[in-house]
């Protein structure tokens, strides 16, 4: 590429949300360049579950779910309130359905409905038990050739042998393999496949979750004529004339720049890799990891402030959290888990603080549960659990039915022992709290009910519970010993706070008037939800909407 290209749409980052805008600016007829200032494609989507929160969506109609749009409004006005701009979510709500279709019917891409997937917080009216989460079918990573390397990889410890993904359903299917000849016949497909790929890729290619995804659009872009740079750090905006007219940045040493006849759209993925921002924009005491991508470290939604960009107002939190664990690999590099769903919610664990109480409803969102470790002072936290519930479910970075458990013991990511007021003193707290504590769940798992804090009312708490486990998919006994700990924090997946806009995706100045030329989309751009987090895959459903608006609206093609 010559200095000083031209291209119609420029777009600095290649998550979901900045790749759906590159896609639909080239179905619009636009060329499009993607800078990623990464060596690899994808950002923190490529890590993620691949989930997309699309509220009245055409599979939903298509099983005779009507009037979603509707019941979704009086969630989101309830859930929001006054917390964000009603406008912005309204306009999501009006074009997320679109975006989908447009995506599907175009673009080949496909999504399939996660009927069992509920709302996050069934506390609000208008909360749906399911469908409007929906993940992408898996993607062949071979049909990207040499740029399959691109791909920006899951976490390890989300893969299996170290390079093969699965589904959810798959692993829990997986479990099965010693007893169930259908899960059996999955495992020797999964595995056969996956040895086939290691004769000639660096992992599996069958891809999942936010692999398939990112790489389905990517395949896409690629194959549309978008041109895509790795390892292209933007330097900063041309504005000329009052409009963003292009990009300087350096590529393999050089300096060069890019024209952008109908604008820029910033899609860097926020700031939760900005260790300075995070002290400043997020809550104490500021978390110390995240997995999401390092290249999200607000340096695009820098360069739109630099071009007289305003970041919206600060929010409760300003980001969207999980609860994570940490465990230092043999080779000295810190490996991070997420506890997200497989083992909060499941029956026989807790959370206690530091004084050995509990403090939170444990199978409550992700988000919610680190809320509630900063509203309690709960940081860091434990979760508390006997063998059995390991054999059975695992404990973060612990797979189910782990047959030695003492490689994590001497790291000292587990801590064990063989009574309570042992376990107590390697953790360092009261070792009466903590008793009394264990001794009233297991009261309440006798009767499967948690007066305390409710934990299993919910369609959602069940949902990531124990089917066989009855009354209570969610409370069980911690009786088996020996006994089990392990420490988590608060952890950033994506920040909150970001540029202000307009429901065009155009990039508001000080005045609230939109500056000509610059868009945004995913994280950089402020929550349309408040930093409200109201289902599974509400980042990715709001970064691809908010990309395909301000695509289309660069196109003149908006409606």
């Amino acid at each position: 590429m010559d200095d000083g290209s031209r291209y119609d749409l420029i777009v600095l980052g290649s998550g979901a949300a900045g790749l759906t805008a590159a896609l639909t600016a080239r179905l619009a007829g636009l060329s499009c360049l993607v800078l990623e200032h990464a060596e690899t494609i994808g950002g923190t989507s490529a890590r993620s579950s691949g989930t997309v929160w699309i509220p009245a969506n055409h599979h939903l109609e298509a099983r005779g779910v009507h009037n979603d749009r509707t019941a979704a409004e009086t969630y989101l006005a309830s859930l929001v309130g006054d917390r964000g701009e009603a406008a912005m979510w309204r306009a999501f709500l009006d074009a997320a359905p679109k975006m989908l279709y447009d995506l599907e019917s175009r673009s080949g891409l496909a999504f399939r409905p996660f009927m069992a997937a509920p709302d996050y917080r069934q506390d609000h009216p208008g909360a749906a038990s399911g469908g409007r989460a929906l993940e992408p079918p898996p993607f062949d990573g071979r049909l990207l050739g040499a740029n399959f390397a691109l791909l920006e990889p899951p976490l390890p410890e989300l893969m299996l042998f170290g390079g093969m993904m699965v589904t959810r359903a798959e692993a829990a299917e997986l479990l099965r393999a010693d007893r169930a000849p259908r899960a059996a016949w999955l495992g020797l497909r999964l595995i056969a496949r996956y040895l086939s790929d290691r004769l000639r890729h660096h992992r599996g290619t069958r891809l999942v979750l936010g692999n398939a995804l990112v790489a389905h659009l990517f395949f896409r872009c690629r194959d549309t004529g978008v041109e895509v740079l790795t390892a292209a750090r933007p330097d900063d905006l041309v504005i000329q004339d009052g409009r963003v007219g292009g990009v300087r940045f350096t590529h393999a040493g050089i300096e060069r720049m890019a024209h952008a006849r109908r604008g820029v759209v910033m899609a860097g993925g926020g700031f939760p890799a900005n260790r300075q921002w995070c002290e400043e924009q997020l809550p104490k005491p500021a978390p110390d990891h995240s997995v999401a991508a390092p290249g999200c470290d607000g340096s695009t939604i820098a360069l739109a402030l630099a071009a007289g960009g305003t970041l919206g107002p600060s929010g409760l939190d300003n980001a969207f959290w999980f609860p994570g664990s940490v465990m230092i690999r043999p080779d000295g590099s810190t490996a991070l888990w997420p506890h997200i769903v497989l083992d909060r919610p499941k029956p026989g664990l807790i959370a206690v603080d530091r004084t050995g109480r509990r403090f939170v409803n444990e199978a409550v969102s992700y988000h919610e549960f680190v809320r509630a470790m900063y509203a309690t002072g709960a940081v860091p936290a434990w979760l508390i659990c006997d063998r059995a519930f390991i054999r059975r479910h695992g404990l973060g970075l612990i797979r189910p039915r782990s047959p030695k458990l003492a490689h994590y013991v001497r790291n000292g990511y587990l801590k064990e022992a063989d009574s309570i007021a042992g376990l107590a003193a390697r953790i360092g707290i009261p070792a009466d709290a903590l008793a009394a504590t264990i001794e009233r769940w297991n009261n309440f798992a006798a009767s499967g009910k948690d007066p305390d804090f409710g934990k299993g009312e919910s369609i959602y708490d069940r949902a990531g519970g124990d089917p066989d486990v009855r009354p209570n998919p969610c409370v069980g006994p911690i009786t088996v010993p020996p006994f089990h700990a392990v420490e988590i924090a608060p952890m950033p997946l994506g920040t909150s706070r970001g540029l202000r806009a307009d429901v065009n995706a155009r990039v508001l100045d000080r005045d609230g008037k939109p500056i000509p030329g610059l868009y945004v989309c995913g994280n950089d751009m402020q929550s349309a939800f408040g930093g409200e987090y109201p289902g599974a895959g509400a980042q990715l459903g709001q970064g691809m909407t908010f990309g395909w608006i301000a695509a289309n609206h660069a196109a003149g093609e908006r409606n």
